[in-house]
């Protein structure tokens, strides 16, 4: 048994150059779709990131880790005491999910806003930037509009660890690039 059939990449070694090719021509039509995809969200949603993960307990009871969100950011709609908000800070990378508790809106149209976790016993002015005392229209990505309970738990894992991440997307492009249907 040689090493390219050990490694499941026998039915590769019986493939002309040209079925190759289009094997991988196959994958990278996948991976456009997705990033189309994504992008055809991000217009239809009006939100940078129309889908997120959440990582942390903050939220609970209303959302648990790994819960999958979808958000919607559209300029005429306006934000309201209540809402769960997805909003990003200066300097960091991972966005926060929250509930907006306090609200001010001037005539000029600006908009201040306050969050905090559900399950967090203070309000959100330790986590945002120094000097920070309230969010702007601009800080928000989006206003929660649905959620699937626990699917995220998947993304979760494969940042938790990373071996598991390569090693998923290793066998998806191997699925992909050995079965010729």
């Amino acid at each position: 048994m040689s090493i390219m059939e050990t490694l499941g990449l026998g039915e590769l070694t019986r493939m002309s150059k040209r079925q190759v090719l289009y094997q991988f021509l196959n994958f990278g039509m996948i991976i456009s779709s997705a990033m189309m995809i994504w992008k055809g969200l991000m217009v239809a949603t009006g939100s940078e990131s129309p889908i997120v993960v959440v990582l942390s307990g903050s939220m609970e009871p209303a959302f648990h880790r790994g819960d999958l969100l979808f958000l919607t950011n559209y300029k005429e709609d306006p934000i309201r005491v209540g809402d769960i908000v997805v909003f990003k800070i200066k300097g960091r990378d991972i966005p926060i999910v929250h509930r907006v508790i306090t609200l001010h809106e001037k005539e000029d149209g600006s908009v201040k806003i306050l969050t905090k976790g559900d399950n967090n016993s203070v309000d959100d002015r330790g986590l945002y930037a120094p000097g920070q005392l309230w969010l702007e229209k601009k800080d928000i990505v989006g206003r929660t509009r649905g959620f699937v309970p626990y699917v995220g738990i998947i993304t979760i894992l494969m940042n938790d660890y990373p071996k598991l991440k390569y090693a998923v997307l290793g066998i998806l492009a191997l699925f992909v690039l050995v079965h010729r249907e």
